[in-house]
């Protein structure tokens, strides 16, 4: 092989090199800046909720300092309130129950004709 092939093999390589260190480069800042965008979104939806949970901030006061009658109160009426709920979920459940089982024998006769016979 003449000395020129050499030179024109390293040349490509090196050439081939470069060309995929600069694709490289900008596929690593393209994903970069998408990844600093990204950052800035967060930032501001994390803004966003830090703002509401301040907002939503209740203060926490130790059930310990607190009156006995006091907390015996509370508790029975949250123990009413959770009652009534629970209540009305089972009556809702009936209801839906009632109008899936009630039907009315006259509106479909064939399914029903022995219940219309008069004995």
């Amino acid at each position: 092989m003449p000395w020129w092939s050499w030179l024109v093999i390293w040349t490509v390589l090196v050439l081939g090199l470069l060309g995929m260190l600069v694709f490289f480069a900008w596929w690593l800042f393209r994903k970069l800046m998408a990844a600093g965008r990204e950052a800035a979104a967060l930032m501001d939806k994390t803004e966003v909720l830090s703002r509401r949970a301040d907002e939503l901030h209740e203060r926490f006061e130790p059930a310990v300092l607190a009156d006995a009658g006091e907390l015996l109160a509370e508790r029975h009426g949250k123990l009413a309130e959770r009652a009534m709920a629970r209540q009305a979920r089972r009556d809702a459940r009936v209801r839906r129950g009632r109008l899936l089982v009630d039907v009315d024998p006259a509106t479909v006769p064939d399914r029903f004709a022995h219940l219309l016979r008069r004995t």
